[in-house]
């Protein structure tokens, strides 16, 4: 089990823990006190989440604090993503440009702090001025997932305060100590006492710790990542009491090679696509579909490309492009898709077991003669595999992408203008990449359609999930 106390250190710690220093460098969590719901003192933190907006009334403070805690994380990029490497396996150098990813969220946020504009309308009567302003929602409760254990925090952080929020951090219980260095630099930058508070715990209380997070009536917006099984239960607990929320769920992504498409660009798009942190991405590819005609030399050169450019290994050895997957549970259920797909006529062109290197790491693997029936078609897989599907034209194709009941993110390639523009307005999803295996940036929305999640993150429209819009009305004059 474990705890923390809030990054700001309130006079009243949610419970009581080891110091962040015993937790963040040793690794350990405070052994035999794990975090009890009734033992968060949420108090603590409604109160400057309801003064903030007056203690940093002015923008450029609240940019300021924002843009100093970005260049903390730039400083200690290095030790920020070994990190993230020994927490989850990722390789290095993908930590490494998680990090800077997860930076610049501060950075752009602390940007659009200075752009929350209301509006002046012109009234319909006489002798009245309306009035629209943006205000902070309050109190948010932000669960993140472990497989970009510091970019999910600052995508929603970086919003939340620059709307004049305060937050409470709940990481995944594989990953704490990413939340814990990120909490360590926030108060090195100066974020106020009780504005960013972290509170891990064990797999055993996550779901009270949750719930206890996402029902308290001092809550006023949550903010999460992760399944759509739990992001549906948190929307639950939410109703209740009408608070505002943002979900970012599953993905189960498709990826449409048309006859057009340009084979060498669409297998570097896929292994991109595909592969990266072993294919445990919600935005990863979890259905090829590949147009009869160009389908047996797409499958021949993807499957010389993942045995000559993949590499599983340690995430610390320069040479690893493939860690370990997070736990034995995500390699059983790759396992079982396998299994499923080969008992219904699949075929493994390359890969396909457990790696030597031990339990929990798995070879990048690519199935042929997949047909929809299959598991690793209906479910999303989250791990390195790469099941094929062949179709015959652009409707059938676009139907099997839109079978899913979640839309995240979307791909497909082709040199077809035509077909480029309505396979891109026809595709159910939040997202689309034309041509490009990787689409999460700063400046973009970042959000999903169907079962996928409610609201967008980064971009201009980040900061509004954490405002909200006041209708002011001056009669009399």
């Amino acid at each position: 089990g474990g705890t923390s106390r809030p990054c700001s250190y309130p006079s009243q710690p949610f419970c009581s823990a080891l110091s962040w220093e015993d937790q963040l460098w040793t690794g350990r969590l405070a052994p035999g006190a794990p975090c009890q719901p009734g033992l968060l003192h949420l108090g603590s933190i409604s109160y400057p989440a309801k003064h903030l907006a007056r203690s940093l009334s002015l923008i450029q403070e609240r940019s300021a604090l924002l843009r100093k805690w970005y260049h903390l994380m730039i400083e200690n990029k290095d030790d920020l993503a070994k990190i993230i490497t020994a927490e989850n396996g990722k390789p290095l150098k993908e930590a490494q440009g998680e990090i800077l990813y997860s930076a610049s969220f501060l950075e752009w946020f602390a940007e659009e702090a200075r752009r929350v504009y209301g509006d002046i309308i012109p009234p319909a009567a006489k002798g009245r001025r309306i009035l629209v302003l943006k205000q902070p929602v309050g109190v948010a409760t932000i669960i993140t997932p472990w497989n970009f254990p510091s970019a999910m925090i600052t995508r929603k952080v970086g919003a939340a305060l620059a709307a004049g929020c305060t937050v409470v951090v709940k990481p995944a219980e594989d990953t704490p100590l990413s939340a814990l260095a990120l909490a360590e630099l926030a108060n090195q930058a100066g974020i106020p006492a009780g504005v960013f508070n972290v509170v891990p715990c064990s797999r055993q209380q996550t779901p009270a710790v949750g719930e206890a997070l996402c029902t308290d009536p001092l809550v006023a917006k949550i903010s999460f990542t992760g399944s759509t099984a739990t992001g549906k239960l948190l929307l639950h607990y939410a109703a209740d009491t009408v608070k505002r929320v943002s979900m970012e769920l599953g993905g189960h992504a498709p990826f449409i090679v048309f006859d057009s498409a340009n084979v060498d660009q669409a297998v570097a798009g896929a292994l991109a696509s595909k592969y990266r942190n072993s294919g445990q991405t919600c935005v990863c590819t979890n259905r090829f579909l590949v147009q009869k005609g160009i389908h047996d030399t797409f499958v021949e050169k993807f499957a010389k490309a993942i045995e000559r450019e993949l590499h599983v290994g340690n995430g610390f050895d320069e040479r690893t492009t493939q860690g370990p997957l997070i736990n034995e549970k995500a390699v059983e259920k790759v396992e079982r898709h396998i299994s499923d797909a080969v008992a219904q006529g699949a075929s493994i062109v390359t890969g396909g077991k457990r790696h030597s290197l031990g339990k929990n790491f798995f070879e990048p693997t690519l199935l042929s003669n997949v047909t929809t029936n299959m598991l690793c078609t209906r479910e999303e897989t989250f791990g390195p595999v790469a099941p094929v599907i062949k179709f015959d034209t652009e409707a059938e194709a676009v139907a099997i992408a839109n079978s899913a009941n979640v839309g995240l993110a979307g791909y497909f390639y082709s040199q077809d203008p035509g077909q480029i523009w309505r396979v891109a307005e026809q595709l159910e999803v939040g997202m689309v990449g034309v041509n490009e295996g990787l689409l999460s940036a700063v400046e973009c929305p970042f959000g999903g359609v169907k079962q996928s999640g409610l609201g967008r993150e980064g971009s201009k429209y980040g900061i509004d999930e954490y405002l909200e819009v006041k209708y002011v009305c001056f009669g009399g004059l």
